[in-house]
């Protein structure tokens, strides 16, 4: 195929920024043509995942107009990982590489130029990691920092400060299809294929059009996801705490038994009621957490599709 590069874009109501993300990225890739870097046969793939708007309409016309861009259409809204993980196995047999982003540009275009030099130079994985969060808010700032510090600390491997902005080989997405869990955090997933890997450090731009599709309520989806599904560590957690609250509790049977010797004994509502309530919310979020654990190994057990592909206008083009 001759360093045929696909772009693939996770797509979800960005009918506001489609037409500019597809002007940008044409003029990247016909530069990267040009320089004689990619193949002339090289696309930019959209990914629509189930857009309620005008994304899929905008994606046919574009392909209508120039076949450069390709896209395809997931039957349903499977959220930002599942269309990710669709457009890259489907890509997989179609492209030498293949590079991931957002379709709301804000990862920076010009870092695909040094990403294609290091695939070329023998780099099966590149990937995009940002310099600063200076663009981002002090809490989103301060999350992220804790997240990717938790991750490692519980034992996943994750690369600080890269989000799914990726150059990966044809043959790294061959191992990655490998990975058949239902549960899907691309993050933690493909650090783990190993091959040689390197990285390319961008700045990352303020979004320009249109609202941001990963809110903070999905973000803590998306990292929940990714601790309980790399780490049975938050069990064992439990665990020692449960350890913990009996030896406190052994204690304080012992300083019961002393107090009641020396005549000491009163009542003690605020200390009765405090302890009930931590113990109480403690129970709670034990058994939330194995729910979790619970709940995924059951979606797992399912083996039920990770998306469902309605249309790929690249199979259209060779009816």
């Amino acid at each position: 195929m001759n360093n045929k590069l696909y772009m693939v874009l996770p797509c979800y109501n960005e009918q506001e920024v489609l037409l500019k993300t597809a002007d940008i990225l044409k003029n990247k890739l016909e530069f990267l043509m040009q320089n004689n870097k990619i193949s002339k046969d090289s696309k930019i793939c959209f990914v629509n995942d189930g857009s309620t708007d005008d994304t899929w309409n905008i994606i046919c016309t574009l392909n209508k107009k120039d076949k450069i861009f390709t896209g395809i259409n997931l039957s349903s809204n499977r959220g930002h990982q599942n269309a990710l993980l669709a457009g890259l196995i489907s890509s997989k047999n179609k492209a030498d590489m293949i590079i991931s982003m957002d379709a709301d540009l804000q990862d920076d275009v010009d870092a695909i130029d040094d990403m294609v030099d290091k695939y070329l130079n023998g780099a099966d994985i590149v990937y995009g990691i940002r310099e600063s969060r200076k663009t981002d808010s002090f809490f989103k700032r301060m999350s992220a920092e804790a997240f990717y510090k938790l991750m490692n600390a519980l034992g996943t491997k994750t690369i600080f400060n890269h989000a799914d902005f990726r150059l990966m080989s044809k043959r790294s997405i061959a191992a990655l299809e490998k990975f058949k869990e239902v549960n899907v955090f691309l993050r933690g997933i493909i650090p783990m294929i190993g091959f040689k890997s390197d990285y390319v450090y961008y700045s990352r731009k303020k979004r320009e059009l249109g609202e941001s599709k990963y809110p903070l309520s999905k973000m803590l989806a998306l990292a929940f996801n990714g601790i309980t599904s790399f780490s049975i560590k938050l069990i064992r957690m439990i665990s020692f705490i449960g350890v913990l609250s009996l030896v406190l509790s052994l204690g304080m049977f012992v300083y019961s038994i002393y107090r009641l010797v020396t005549g000491e004994v009163v009542s003690g509502w605020t200390s009765i009621m405090v302890s009930l309530w931590a113990i109480g919310g403690l129970i709670l979020i034990s058994i939330g957490i194995v729910g979790e654990y619970i709940g995924k190994i059951y979606m797992e057990t399912k083996q039920r599709p990770r998306f469902i592909i309605q249309q790929d206008l690249d199979e259209d083009m060779h009816e």
